[in-house]
């Protein structure tokens, strides 16, 4: 392959990655809800965070558990 058609395959890679938001900002997004320090019941499994890892209630965060991400109460 010609050296001059890698210059305009690379660019092209680069457009789409910065349109699709990129690797980076995704990964951020995953780490956003930590690991709780209490064990979840089967009862916060149907206690969902928001899309944005937010809680409605304002005792209570988000967290990364074997069912997905859930709120959980601080105390």
């Amino acid at each position: 392959m010609p050296t001059q058609a890698l210059l305009p395959i690379l660019l092209l890679c680069v457009q789409l990655l910065q349109a699709q938001g990129g690797h980076l900002r995704r990964n951020k997004m995953n780490s956003a809800a930590k690991a709780c320090q209490k064990q979840p019941s089967v009862q916060h499994c149907s206690n969902h965070c928001s899309y944005f890892l937010k809680c409605p209630n304002s005792d209570t965060i988000c967290c990364s558990t074997f069912c997905g991400n859930v709120c959980m109460d601080l105390l």
